[in-house]
Formats: structure tokens, sequence, C-alpha cells
């Protein structure tokens, strides 16, 4: 099964790092992100046929990615989360204090609504995307939306209001 080189670093040139800055925002850790990411691509050298005849392989991709993302997740024990919860203080140099305050802000989200907030705003996916990608209805897909930009818009004013304070 081998797959034309040529479309697949084609692919991977135009679609990784977005990818990757869209599966931060999803799972909240920029190691796992990568490791989605990449599992997507080995995965779709695995799918060769379906994966040449999709409309849209960075959406293919980022699908499969999210759902690696999710079944780690799943698998997670508790000692595991905590472990993770410390490496989300690690701060890249290059990111705005805008940009931190945010992905903080969306890590203390419940994590469907961390999910459907990342890809609707940071993948910048329309609702029925966002559905598919997360395998939920639309409707809930809404309904996660509002709870979440809510909760976040709080996190966020309450940080704002401390800065000031």
């Amino acid at each position: 099964m081998d797959m034309d080189d040529d479309f697949v670093r084609q692919v991977y040139v135009a679609s990784y790092r977005r990818l990757v800055g869209q599966l931060y925002g999803v799972c909240g850790d920029l190691g796992e992100a990568e490791d989605a990411v990449q599992e997507a691509f080995a995965r779709a050298i695995q799918h060769e046929r379906k994966f040449r005849r999709t409309d849209n392989p960075e959406a293919w991709l980022r699908t499969a990615a999210v759902n690696v993302s999710r079944s780690r997740w799943r698998r997670r024990v508790l000692g595991d989360r905590l472990q993770r919860k410390a490496h989300r203080t690690d701060v890249q140099p290059d990111l705005s204090p805008d940009h931190v305050a945010l992905m903080a802000a969306l890590n203390r989200l419940p994590e469907a609504q961390r999910q459907v907030i990342a890809l609707h705003h940071l993948a910048d996916l329309p609702v029925h995307e966002v559905a598919v990608a997360v395998g939920a209805p639309v409707g809930t897909v809404k309904a996660r939306l509002c709870r979440g930009r809510t909760t976040l818009a709080q996190l966020l004013n309450d940080r704002e209001e401390a800065h000031h304070a």
C-alpha cells in the first residue's frame, strides 16, 4: 500500500501546523496535539484509498486527529490528568499574554465545551462540521458552544478584573 509521497508531503506541508494549532485548542496540550495530528497522518497512509477520495483531506485529518485525541483522553486515569495539568503551565515564549490567557481559560472548560469552542472559533469550522468532527448532533454542539462561550467570557472577565485590581 504505497501512497504517493508527493501527495502526502503536499497535504502535510499545507495542513500540519494549522491542524496542530487547532488540536492544541481541542486537547489543551501541545505535545498531545502534535501526536494526534501525526497519528491522523499515519491513518491517512493506512487508509490510502479512502483518504485520496476525500474532497477535503484536511477535514479528514482533523476528524481523525480529534478522534485520536478523544480516545486517548478517555483512556487516561486520574494520575495522568494530574500530570498533564502540571505541564499545561508551560508557556510558549512566542505567545502573546492574551493568547496564553485564552488557552488557560479554555483548559478550564469541560472537555466537550473546549472541543467545540476550539473547532468552531480556532479552526473556523461551521457548526455542522464541528458536529461531524466530535460526533454529536448540531443542537448539542450549539448548546455546548453557548455554555462554553458564557463560561469562557466569565473566566476571561475574572482574569481581567483581577489584573486591574
